[in-house]
């Protein structure tokens, strides 16, 4: 083969492989712990990362049993990002058991953390559910772009990219919560929901989320435990009580009925629903809690 043929073979070949799209390409695996997280790295990863929750849609991490399959797709992911603050208590023993040799990112990382309400389930001090808050997930985003940064340094640019057009998208979700809920009436700003997974929500917005104490969504209440929340709703005037998707709503049916309290509807605090449901994303999920509060508390 002459000179000029190799070297137009080596030109063409070149051309080839800088064309191919990115999704043809070897992507950048990734496991997140839960479909939340999985979805706020597949906002910044684009088609350079192939992602996976262990936790996935509709499945609650408070009761998740790791499975042999589980610890499969953590040994063979380069990244795993996780929520952190006492979340994902099984996480440790799972990396360990896998034997990954993987990058572990605490999505977390540089966000104020609150103390946990008198209703949480999690058996520790800090609040893990930082994400209720959308001006925390932007910190999320940070923290998830660097890290696929560090794995994937050829993709920095493109996370950088992402990372950017997603926070402008959250910047204009935090707006709509705001200018939201300052038109419903102050004095009905408080609902029951039986999970206490809303306190950064709280928090930011101003909306009071009452959890009873000592209910967990892997354990069932006692009949004091329903009498006591019977006895607050009734004090402090409650006008809705709210159902939550990883739960079992047969405790807020029986709460609503016996009260007169209205079911304010189904909030989404855990986890994200499959793609044919109301919360598929994150920003669907904010947005579906938004609509759901605003119409049954000014109502």
């Amino acid at each position: 083969m002459s000179t000029l043929r190799c070297a137009f073979v080596a030109l063409l070949a070149a051309t080839i492989l800088t064309s191919v799209p990115a999704a043809a390409q070897e992507r950048l695996k990734v496991i997140a712990s839960f479909s939340i997280l999985a979805d706020l790295v597949k906002n910044v990863g684009g088609e350079r990362v192939e992602i996976g929750a262990l936790v996935g849609a509709g499945s609650d991490a408070h009761v998740y049993a790791p499975t042999p399959a589980d610890a499969r797709r953590v040994a063979e992911a380069r990244l795993v990002v996780v929520n952190g603050l006492g979340f994902e208590g099984w996480l440790d023993r799972l990396v360990k058991a896998s034997g990954s040799k993987a990058t572990v990112t605490v999505a977390t990382k540089g966000i104020k953390t609150r103390k946990a309400g008198g209703g949480q389930d999690h058996g520790h001090d800090v609040d893990p559910h930082a994400w209720q808050a959308v001006a925390n997930v932007k910190i999320y985003v940070a923290n998830i772009r660097d890290a696929l940064a560090a794995a994937d340094p050829a993709g920095a640019d493109a996370y950088r990219a992402n990372a950017t057009a997603y926070s402008a998208r959250l910047d204009a979700l935090e707006a709509a919560v705001r200018s939201a809920v300052a038109k419903i009436p102050a004095a009905r700003r408080k609902i029951i929901t039986n999970h206490d997974a809303f306190g950064y929500f709280e928090a930011a917005y101003g909306i009071k989320f009452i959890a009873p104490q000592g209910v967990a969504t892997d354990s069932e209440p006692s009949a004091r435990d329903v009498a006591r929340i019977i006895t607050q709703i009734k004090r402090q005037k409650i006008p809705a009580v709210f159902l939550e998707n990883i739960s079992d709503p047969r405790l807020m049916q029986r709460i609503a009925k016996e009260t007169g309290a209205r079911i304010g509807g189904t909030l989404y605090s855990d986890a994200l629903t499959e793609a044919n449901g109301p919360a598929p994303t994150y920003i669907d999920l904010i947005r579906h809690n938004l609509t759901t509060l605003a119409g049954a508390l000014t109502s």
